[in-house]
């Protein structure tokens, strides 16, 4: 068989496979539905805290950091360890928070469903620039 061929097959199959190209990019329509989990705490249109602290511009901040708000221990101690929210750190934590950051006061047990992650880190993202 011409390599060429078999080079054009396999670049067909990997194209055409689920769960490659545009795997992490989610719907950020379906993550504000998502984010009515978080809206009981946490707000994301402003830098307002509520009984969590604002998720505005979270991308990128350092753990434990948002002005006005009076963080766990644990959690302040995690960004002075370097945690910092970024798309891998904020997968995690959402999977199972007090696995994440030991002594969170964040209640929420955490969302299981990945897509459901994939889509509310597109909606934050939104709030982030």
């Amino acid at each position: 068989m011409d390599y060429r061929i078999v080079l054009l097959i396999g670049a067909a199959v990997i194209a055409l496979c689920p769960g490659n190209a545009g795997a992490q990019e989610g719907d950020p329509t379906a993550g504000a539905v998502v984010f009515k989990k978080c809206a009981t705490c946490h707000i994301v249109d402003s830098d307002t805290n509520k009984v969590g602290p604002s998720l505005n511009g979270l991308f990128g901040r350092k753990a434990g950091t948002h002005p006005n708000f009076a963080y766990s221990a644990g959690m302040k101690a995690a960004g002075e360890g370097g945690l910092v929210w970024d798309e891998t750190v904020l997968r995690d934590y959402l999977h199972n928070p007090k696995a994440k950051v030991k002594g969170t006061k964040m209640a929420f047990v955490g969302v299981k469903d990945d897509q459901e992650i994939t889509d509310l880190i597109a909606y934050l993202k939104q709030y982030s620039k």
